[in-house]
């Protein structure tokens, strides 16, 4: 086996809570499922190898399970130290190893995700590149569309106002919240957005896996004639078989994978024909070394790809992908870093510093309540 002469000498954990200025709700909490989010849990990761190259990385946690993969991401932290930075393949399989007992996905693979992140941080900067240069971009910019200014605490006229704040900053295009228990007033929201923007900016639904099998070919339907760019998440993330059976139905695209924590779920729900866009979540399915087979099966199924949150990793994985892709944006994650991502056009632009291009604010290193260091 060929090797370096580095070796990483230092791995530091940092488990913190970002405040959310306003109670978010979308319809798991309508419905009953969920409360409110008041706030987000970060676990963030910086890799320091012997030759004094470093690497960021960070995963994340609503609700519940910050802790958890803090403490995981605890135990298995110093299996890093003394491999080479640069083997990040071989490193994730023994990250994942250390923990297998506790299975090969969900938390205990999240858990892995800030250091995966962090080493291919590390690499791209090594390279003296931004981490979509590293992976071979197809484009210096991606199409981005705005969600968090269409959640289902804010009434209509907020949202309208949010919608047009978004396109003035340049974003390309307006996703809002469906799934409401009333399906009318669901019919009512999207009737009074599409109205407001005309016909031309690209409009997406989200009712986040809130239908059954019938509401949801009955709400497709009847949403056919806003020409929406996709309904997303109209079914439980693991029917498969019921979102193949929508997409074949509906000349509307159907987009899911946000809530999907590995490779094998995408590899199952790809396979059944349950999206036309697939949405995988570079944190949430262990970082981005798995992140990047999901996309290659996605591209082998000529399918769209629409990276779930976190548009800090997800617009250079997006720019890496072969399709034209699309990237979510959020400005909740932007109190947590010095820089900022340039939109332009209703694209985001890849930022031209090497790496990810981000640094942790001093207002994040204030909210970190715990920090572990190898």
């Amino acid at each position: 086996m060929m090797t370096s002469a580095d070796r990483i000498a230092r791995v530091r954990l940092s488990s913190l809570c970002l405040p959310l200025d306003t109670p978010v709700s979308d319809a798991k909490v309508l419905t009953g499922r969920q409360r409110p989010m008041t706030e987000i849990a970060f676990l963030f990761a910086e890799i320091r190898s012997e030759q004094g190259h470093e690497g960021i990385g960070f995963g994340y946690s609503k609700r519940a399970g910050g802790p958890g993969q803090y403490a995981h991401a605890r135990e298995i932290a110093g299996e890093l130290v003394g491999e080479d930075p640069n083997d990040i393949a071989r490193i994730w399989d023994k990250l994942v190893w250390a923990g297998a007992s506790v299975g090969r996905g969900g938390l205990a693979t999240q858990a892995i995700a800030a250091l995966d992140i962090a080493l291919w941080d590390m690499k791209a900067k090594r390279a003296g590149l931004p981490l979509a240069k590293l992976l071979g971009a197809h484009r210096d910019s991606v199409r981005c569309y705005n969600t968090s200014g269409g959640f289902l605490h804010a009434p209509i006229e907020r949202v309208l106002e949010n919608a047009t704040a978004a396109l003035e900053r340049g974003i390309g295009g307006v996703k809002i919240k469906v799934g409401q228990p009333d399906t009318r007033a669901d019919l009512a929201r999207v009737d009074a957005v599409r109205e407001h923007l005309g016909d031309a900016v690209p409009l997406m639904v989200d009712a986040n896996q809130q239908w059954d099998r019938a509401t949801a070919h009955r709400m497709g339907r009847a949403l056919e004639e806003h020409a929406l760019t996709w309904i997303e998440e109209p079914l439980d993330a693991y029917d498969h078989a019921g979102h193949a059976a929508l997409a074949t139905a509906l000349d509307t695209p159907v987009a899911t994978g946000e809530m999907l924590t590995g490779v094998t779920e995408h590899a199952e729900l790809i396979r059944a024909g349950g999206a036309d866009i697939v949405q995988p979540d570079a944190p949430r399915v262990g970082g981005i070394t798995p992140f990047l087979r999901v996309a290659a099966l996605a591209e082998h199924g000529h399918l769209q790809l629409a990276p779930h949150f976190a548009m800090e990793i997800h617009v250079h994985l997006a720019a890496a992908y072969r399709a034209e892709p699309w990237v979510e944006h959020f400005e909740w994650l932007e109190p947590l870093f010095n820089e900022r991502l340039e939109i332009r056009d209703g694209r985001m632009l890849v930022p031209e510093r090497p790496g990810l291009g981000i640094t942790m604010s001093e207002r994040a290193a204030a909210w970190i309540a715990e920090r572990y260091s190898t």
